[in-house]
């Protein structure tokens, strides 16, 4: 389980930009990208429909899907490219760890948000930063790292409360201008060779599963396999015993496992909700006790177990028994082993070279208020529609052709 959780009190970080401190990181940025995450290329698509929202005045949020860790430092990239420094709300625990780290991440425009709980003084934060400055907001609507860039996840709420709030302030000021969303969707493209650059990490897996290397398989075969060994493990684990019928009806069935005793423990069934939705509850519930302190340790134990189920859970919601249906595309396939690797491991090996794409879509101007009697709350429906549209076109960006009678 990665190192998500923290039972210190908390409190709210600021962002402390320093355009001398931005203008260093992003010199080491690429650097790292390349070291870190494998990323060798990048390249910028509908950047001026962002750049013609900066020049009307106009306070920009940035939506964007979150399919790899090094997002955030994409859109680094994105706001070199702007010319100036942009705010981005990031989750408390990467305050966490480490002061250099935590002055880092201040002075490039970061602020924390506390997953736990109701964050006011970040959403506050949120609000300012769009009414009353020039610096775009980055925020991440998935709410996690999905390893599915072919796939966009619900969008958890905050993204319209936010930028209806903001479009409030700037419609009341002395000189009223607009607030604006646009939706950006990062594509990667992997362009080496696949099967030399996975099977290394297949081996590894395989070797974890005490199983002898696989390499008389396809190598799309290969991976089902070791996914289908995974998936069976975790059911003996939760269930007791691997469980009949498709992946795709087994996944939803081992979440519902997972999620279901621990809702009727912490009390915190509340009608249809989504994954993510369901997974917060139960940490809220589950934490302020152990930031409070005098659980015996055994409880103290009992909860950082159920701590674990719910990583599981989060991970476990990020996979789709559909994935590599068809001919999948060689990032399909090399996302799914990274995921497997993260899974077992917590840490992913960069797998280069990538290209990414960063697809700007069309600005969508914030109303000052909410429809009433909407179902559904219809800005944050046209963000999600609209990424939809940017991940279809995304696929058409890929430089280098997969060859002809490519077999996977």
């Amino acid at each position: 389980m990665q190192n998500l959780i923290s039972t210190q009190p908390y409190r709210f970080v600021p962002p402390r930009p320093s355009v001398f401190w931005w203008r260093l990181i992003m010199a080491w940025w690429p650097g790292q990208m390349r070291k870190n995450y494998g990323v060798t290329s990048w390249e910028f698509v509908g950047f001026d429909r962002l750049q013609a929202s900066l020049e009307a005045g106009s306070g920009v949020l940035v939506a964007s899907n979150h399919s790899r860790p090094c997002d955030p430092m994409i859109h680094g990239m994105l706001a070199k490219k702007v010319g100036r420094v942009c705010h981005a709300m990031a989750s408390w625990h990467l305050f966490m760890q480490g002061r250099v780290q935590r002055l880092l991440l201040q002075r490039i425009g970061a602020f924390s948000v506390y997953r736990e709980g109701m964050d006011r003084e970040s959403l506050k934060c949120a609000i300012r930063i769009l009414a009353e400055t020039q610096s775009p907001l980055v925020i991440f609507p998935e709410g996690i790292v999905t390893r599915n860039n072919d796939r966009l996840l619900n969008l958890m709420d905050g993204v319209s409360f936010i930028a209806r709030s903001a479009a409030k302030h700037r419609a009341a000021a002395a000189t009223p201008s607009k607030v604006v969303v646009h939706p950006v969707f990062i594509r990667y493209f992997f362009e080496g060779d696949l099967a030399a650059t996975i099977s290394p990490v297949l081996e590894k897996i395989e070797a974890r599963l005490s199983w002898q290397p696989q390499t008389h398989l396809p190598l799309r075969e290969r991976i089902e396999k070791v996914g289908h060994g995974m998936l069976v493990m975790k059911e003996i684990e939760y269930f007791g015993a691997p469980q009949p019928g498709p992946v795709g009806e087994r996944l939803p069935r081992l979440l519902e496992q997972v999620l279901g005793p621990l809702e009727r423990e912490w009390n915190t069934t509340r009608g249809e909700q989504d994954t993510m939705s369901r997974v917060k509850r139960l940490r809220t519930a589950i934490l302020p006790d152990m930031i409070r302190g005098g659980l015996a340790g055994t409880e103290t134990a009992r909860r950082w177990r159920q701590f674990a189920d719910l990583y599981f859970a989060q991970q476990l919601y990020c996979y789709s028994g559909e994935y590599l249906d068809g001919t999948p595309t060689p990032e399909r396939l090399l996302e799914t082993v990274e995921r497997y690797e993260e899974d077992l491991t917590d840490k992913a090996t960069p797998h280069p070279p990538l290209h990414c794409v960063i697809s700007i879509g069309e600005a969508i101007e914030a109303p000052t208020t909410r429809a009433r009697g909407a179902e559904n709350d219809p800005l944050a429906d046209e963000v999600q529609r609209k990424l939809e549209i940017l991940l279809e076109e995304s696929k058409t960006r890929r430089r280098i052709p997969r060859p002809a009678g490519e077999i996977l």
